[in-house]
Order: C-alpha cells, then sequence, then structure tokens
C-alpha cells in the first residue's frame, strides 16, 4: 500500500529536451506567423547562395590554387599563404590603416546620429524638424560613385575645400594626393552620409521612452540637460550597446568601395586597408590563394572581435545580440 502511495506521489515525468521544447515552439509559432515566415524564405535563400555557399572556396587559402586544375587538384600548401603575409611589408601598413579608420569611425561617426537624433528630439517645431530630417536624409540616397565624385570635386586643386584652406594660409593643392588629408576626409564624408539616416532608429527609440518620467523630472526641477542625461540616455542605453556591437563586427571591413573610388598609389601609406589589398592581390594581380587567406584572417579576426565584444556586454551591461 505504501509502495502505490510513493508512486502516486512520485510519478515518473518523462524527460523532454531543450532542443524537442524549441521545436515545438518553433511549430506553435510557424502556424501563427506562417505570412512572416514566408517573408524571411527570400532573405534565407540570400544568405545560403552568397555568404554561406562561398565559404566552400575558403579552402584555396591552404593551397596553390591553379583555376585550371580546380579546388582538390591544385597543391596543399598549409599556411604558406599566411606566413607570407604576416612576414610582408604590408601587414602591419594594412592592419594599423585597417585598424585607425575603424577607430576614428567609432570615435567620431558613430556618436554623431545619437547626437542628432538627440537634437531633433529637443526642437518644437515639426515644421524645421522635417526640414532638417530631410537635408540630412538625402546623401544616404545618392549613389557612392556620385558622392565620391562630389568629394573628389570639393578637395581637387582649385576646389572649394583648397580654396578655403588657401584663405586661412594653407595650400590649396589636392588634397587626395595628400596621405595625411585621407583619413580626415574620410571620416567628415562619413559622417556627412550617415548621420542623417542613422539617427532613425534612434529617434524610433525615443518614441518609446515614458513621458511621465519626463514629467516627474520637471516637477523636481530638473533642467533639460539633467533629463537628457538622465533619463534620455539610459533609456537609449540598450539601443546604443547594440549598434556598437553590429558596429565592431565591422571593424574589418570597412569602407571597401569608398576607399577604392578615392585612393591612389600615392597615398597607400593612410589610405590602404585590408579589403583593397585582397582586391588588387586576388583580382587585378591573379594571386587567388594568397588574397583568400588575407580576407579569411581578415573574417577570423572580425568574428573574434564581435564575440569578445558581446561577453563584454553581456557581462558588463547586461546587453548583448544572443
Amino acid at each position: 500500500m505504501s509502495s502505490n502511495i510513493s508512486i502516486a506521489l512520485n510519478p515518473k515525468k518523462p524527460t523532454v529536451s531543450k532542443m524537442q521544447n524549441f521545436l515545438y515552439a518553433v511549430k506553435i509559432d510557424f502556424k501563427k506567423s506562417k505570412g512572416v515566415y514566408l517573408l524571411a524564405v527570400p532573405i534565407l535563400i540570400w544568405y545560403l547562395i552568397f555568404c554561406y555557399a562561398p565559404m566552400y572556396g575558403a579552402i584555396i587559402a591552404f593551397k596553390d590554387f591553379i583555376p585550371v586544375e580546380g579546388i582538390w587538384g591544385s597543391q596543399w600548401i598549409g599556411l604558406k599563404n599566411f606566413q607570407e603575409f604576416f612576414q610582408s611589408y604590408y601587414f602591419w601598413r594594412l592592419l594599423t590603416n585597417t585598424l585607425l579608420l575603424s577607430f576614428y569611425g567609432l570615435i567620431f561617426v558613430f556618436p554623431a546620429p545619437i547626437i542628432l537624433a538627440l537634437l531633433l528630439n529637443e526642437l518644437r517645431s515639426n515644421k524645421f524638424k522635417r526640414v532638417v530630417q530631410t537635408i540630412t536624409y538625402v546623401p544616404h540616397f545618392i549613389s557612392l560613385v556620385v558622392i565620391c565624385g562630389m568629394i573628389m570635386v570639393f578637395v581637387q586643386q582649385g576646389g572649394v575645400i583648397p580654396t578655403f584652406l588657401k584663405f586661412f594660409g594653407g595650400s590649396d593643392q589636392n588634397l587626395l594626393l595628400n596621405a595625411g588629408a585621407f583619413r580626415p576626409i574620410y571620416i567628415t564624408s562619413d559622417i556627412w552620409q550617415q548621420i542623417g539616416w542613422g539617427s532613425i532608429i534612434y529617434l524610433a527609440a525615443l518614441t518609446g521612452i515614458d513621458q511621465e518620467l519626463y514629467e516627474a523630472a520637471r516637477m523636481d526641477g530638473a533642467s533639460r540637460w539633467k533629463q537628457t542625461w538622465h533619463i534620455t540616455l539610459p533609456c537609449l542605453m540598450s539601443t546604443i550597446m547594440i549598434m556598437l556591437l553590429l558596429r565592431i563586427g565591422q571593424i574589418m571591413n570597412i569602407g571597401f568601395e569608398k576607399i577604392m573610388l578615392l585612393y591612389n598609389a600615392s597615398i597607400y601609406s593612410t589610405a590602404d586597408v585590408i579589403s583593397t589589398y585582397v582586391y588588387r592581390r586576388g583580382i587585378l594581380q591573379a594571386g587567388y590563394s594568397y588574397a583568400t587567406a588575407v580576407g579569411l584572417f581578415n573574417s577570423v579576426v572580425s568574428c573574434i572581435l564581435i564575440i569578445g565584444a558581446n561577453k563584454l556586454s553581456k557581462k558588463f551591461t547586461k546587453i548583448s545580440l544572443w
């Protein structure tokens, strides 16, 4: 009798794995949101074709690839391409230029949309606010080729910027022939291109802040600056951290197209980055294996950076991508 009671009180429940729970939840969610999942199918197909399928070609980084012999027919050379890159004159120059441009982007370009969103949020005239938004959004929709063409016109000898600098005692030479001027040109033009479009997500986040917090702060005598510092910024912090983590993941893949359109051999010392070097060695010089090895190194470093940054953010701010 006692044994029957113990069995009744402690029935053996079938164990369900986490994977089974996950699959069941996905199944239920799919039934509720079939349309949303169907919209995601083209995106998944694009990633499979253009992002995951090409990973097979990364094998040639470890081979002396000859197109006629194919990937598997080419000779296996192990880490020779990586060693050649690490020991080359270009390694430190490329790594320095890539990291410096990315670092300046984090310092100057990343905060610009946040500052613009905060300033627009303080405007009381909706008409003026819409005008400012329209003006700042426009550069994002202009073709990059056109943008770079405009930059070249602005900085060429006799252009607007050199003429302005000459007025204050500077030189009116073409700034794109000056290696020291490339980084300021690149970062300034990046701010011009991205500040308006980048502010959209922060403006959207600002609309979700509870207005009662501001009312309570005003009743306590808080100034506009204190309201921004103690209410607005803390409420924006989760959005800022997510965008920062995404930006860190792109540190090693900085502005390939824009740099290609702006740079020239006379400013390689400050303008040449890993992605442009891969293009020259892989496409122009047909060094497929070597260029693949450099590109693979670039991708591995990017992966390490985003994983490390995500872990640090999760540890110190409790905010993470996963």
